[in-house]
């Protein structure tokens, strides 16, 4: 069910955009869903340590014990996260020269006793190798942040691996954040209020559904409730 609603939702965005002019230019259209996919990666990873905290302190100390080690994998994907704005810093930092320049490679060749000419051989070649790697990294690690976030979105920063409930309890905290994110920063499309509204509203409203769904499913087939989850 939230497969199809993510299907459904990306074709009514797709219907959107195709029937409807853009508020903007393209560019601004697409830095404006970078901007959303940045947005609700931090608004999921302040909602996963807050609800993942929320469980340890109001558990009893069994279970804290074993929802503390069950935080493995989200850390790993937090992590993971992290390492591919790093880097893209270190990638944009190397281009720009910041981190090593052409004068600090020459000193160090000349630090070895090279004869002058090689240095200046060493360094170029040094220096070209490490713009080619630093642009490779910069591609590379941008398509993987891009990736990594998306999944860190949909998996809610695997919440589920420290309590089945959290995904539920989680998810709507992300949409109408994104709801109310949406109405500051204005509408994508020049669409009539009655179609941009029933989009906007569609998403948090179809998301807060299935979590309720997921929640009464958790409780009436796995007799799974957030007082059992806490040892109560």
């Amino acid at each position: 069910m939230q497969l199809a609603r993510t299907i459904l939702g990306l074709a009514a965005a797709v219907w959107l955009v195709a029937s409807y002019p853009l508020s903007g230019g393209g560019q601004k259209f697409i830095l404006g869903k970078l901007l959303e996919l940045a947005f609700s990666c931090g608004i999921l990873a302040v909602g996963s340590v807050v609800g993942i905290a929320a469980f340890l302190i109001a558990s009893t100390p069994a279970r804290r014990r074993d929802f503390a080690g069950r935080l493995r994998r989200p850390v790993s994907a937090a992590l993971l996260l992290a390492a591919g704005p790093l880097c893209i810093w270190v990638s944009v930092e190397t281009l720009k020269g910041n981190l090593i320049s052409d004068q600090e490679l020459k000193d160090f060749f000349f630090g070895l006793g090279l004869p002058e000419f090689i240095c200046f051989v060493l360094s170029f070649f040094a220096l070209a190798i490490g713009w080619l790697a630093a642009v490779a990294v910069l591609l590379g690690s941008s398509v993987y942040t891009l990736l990594a976030t998306y999944l860190c979105v949909f998996t809610c920063f695997m919440a589920k691996d420290v309590h089945q409930l959290l995904p539920a309890l989680i998810s709507p905290l992300l949409v109408w954040s994104l709801f109310a994110f949406q109405l500051f920063n204005g509408p994508d499309v020049a669409a009539p209020p009655e179609v941009l509204y029933t989009f906007m509203l569609g998403g948090p409203l179809s998301v807060t559904a299935l979590s309720v769904w997921e929640v009464r499913r958790l409780r009436a087939h796995h007799a799974i409730t957030l007082r059992r989850a806490l040892g109560h």
